[in-house]
């Protein structure tokens, strides 16, 4: 299947509430928008159907799980085929009672699952209980082949690993994408925001110079109150971005309100990067076998 030469992608910052139901009918809209300006590939931040949930753990929430394909999923899968585009979701996704992945799932434009990838790399962190809620993905670091191109799709915690970015760019992945939900805690000062912030920033347009592949990052935005009230809760600071190949930044969001980003990638382009920076070539793999160790002792 070969991939388009210009590609134009889109994705979807938003803010979401407790009301599952109108936080699709917010991203559908985003969608909708995005195929009328052209776009040919759709990315949705992470977990865009619900709130943030893992601020707290509690076994109600596993109610929000879903089966894919699923409800969501189909709903999607609909659209897809209707607007003849390639959607990427984020979705809880209900494997099994007792088992449950976070798990970004791809939708073709004939409407088909190209596939899914599970998180692989799980937080446990104040305000991100993710340990609670989902179980390390076991699909690996395989990118989903679509008729818009070989997708490296990853989720949220695993954009600080660049293991994982290598394994996708190795892999044949022509983009990497990275639905997100990260925030600020609101009792830090403005220069550990700050800090935050561009170190997310930085650690991947670090990706898409390493691999010489444009990065998608899809962030969502607003306050969510801690459900516990132990906390302020977070305040997701947007920002989503698209960089190309070289890491340069084609279009960015603000930290506060709700957008919609277009780009039109040329592919040729991150050909022409790669040929002059080849960096896989240059790989000394003969030396890397202490990367298999969690720590040099």
């Amino acid at each position: 299947m070969s991939s388009p030469v210009n590609l134009t992608v889109a994705l979807v910052q938003q803010s979401n509430s407790d009301d599952v139901a109108q936080n699709m009918v917010k991203s559908i809209a985003g969608i909708r928008d995005a195929a009328s300006q052209g776009a040919q590939l759709v990315v949705l931040q992470e977990l865009h159907r619900s709130l943030y949930f893992c601020q707290t753990e509690d076994v109600d929430v596993f109610d929000l799980a879903e089966t894919i394909p699923g409800p969501s999923s189909d709903t999607l899968a609909e659209l897809a085929k209707e607007l003849s585009i390639v959607i990427v979701a984020s979705l809880f996704e209900k494997r099994a009672t007792g088992l449950y992945h976070n798990t970004a799932v791809v939708l073709e434009k004939d409407g088909t699952i190209a596939g899914k990838y599970r998180k692989m790399h799980i937080p446990d962190d104040p305000g991100f209980y993710e340990k609670f809620y989902f179980t390390p993905g076991d699909l690996g670091f395989q990118p989903i082949q679509t008729s818009v191109g070989k997708l490296g799709v990853l989720v949220c915690w695993d954009q600080w690993f660049p293991e994982a970015a290598r394994l996708m760019a190795m892999a044949g992945a022509e983009l990497l994408i990275y639905p997100t939900a990260i925030g600020w805690d609101p009792r830090d000062d403005e220069g550990e925001k700050t800090r935050q912030k561009d170190a997310w920033v930085i650690s991947q347009r670090a990706h898409a110079v390493a691999n010489g592949v444009p990065v998608i990052s899809c962030n969502r935005v607003g306050h969510e109150s801690d459900p516990s009230e132990q906390s302020e809760g977070i305040v997701f600071w947007g920002n989503s971005f698209i960089a190309g190949p070289q890491g340069e930044l084609l279009v960015e969001a603000n930290n506060t309100d709700e957008q919609l980003l277009i780009v039109e990638l040329d592919q040729q382009r991150c050909e022409n990067v790669r040929r002059i920076w080849p960096y896989l070539r240059d790989r000394r793999i003969d030396h890397y076998h202490d990367l298999t160790k969690i720590y040099r002792d």
